[in-house]
């Protein structure tokens, strides 16, 4: 199976940062095919800027993203690792799906239809590993904006069994080193059953 990661946080050393890493080596030990990108550490530029938007209806990501194409091309699994802030994702993942998940990449529009195609048939599931400073709960009131664009809209372009996980750490900003080392390890070891 062929992996993609892909990573948004400004601070290696952060939480969500030992997160990805606990993905990682749990794929490690996978035999998987596994690819990495890091937003932050490549200097990912997540504007969708005016030119891009009046272009967005031709088929095509911008030529310098195309390596992230490539890759989201070639994954069977996609696993998003990020905090969630403001209830969703970061500006610099959801600069990732405005850049990348576009026509003729993510999905096609028909002449004469109303209706667009997914064309991401080789993604067959999503997982996303996030942090969240409150509970779950308090999630689930905010209305989980996050979540609904995984699950309601990015799996919609892949293929039509496509899964989602949520590997989500709530009250991560009260929580103390156990209950994190807990959560690292556990999904080091999700991320092996792959």
């Amino acid at each position: 199976m062929n992996v993609l990661v892909v990573h948004a946080h400004p601070d290696p050393e952060s939480f969500v940062s030992a997160a990805c890493r606990s993905v990682l080596a749990g794929l490690g030990r996978t035999g998987h095919q596994v690819r990495t990108i890091d937003l932050h550490a490549e200097g990912f530029d997540p504007v969708f800027d005016a030119d891009e938007h009046r272009r967005h209806l031709e088929p095509g990501a911008a030529p310098e993203l195309a390596a992230h194409v490539e890759a989201l091309r070639w994954c069977h699994t996609l696993v998003l690792v990020y905090p969630t802030w403001w209830s969703a994702q970061p500006a610099l993942m959801k600069g990732w799906f405005d850049r990348v998940w576009v026509r003729g990449v993510a999905w096609d529009l028909p002449p004469g239809s109303n209706r667009i195609r997914p064309l991401l048939r080789n993604v067959k599931r999503i997982v996303v590993v996030t942090t969240h400073g409150s509970s779950k709960s308090i999630n689930s009131i905010e209305g989980e904006a996050g979540k609904r664009t995984v699950t309601r809209s990015l799996r919609l372009m892949c293929h039509p069994r496509c899964r989602t996980r949520w590997w989500a750490f709530y009250g991560v900003d009260r929580d103390d080193a156990a209950k994190r080392a807990a959560f690292l390890e556990r999904i080091e070891t999700r991320a092996a059953g792959l």
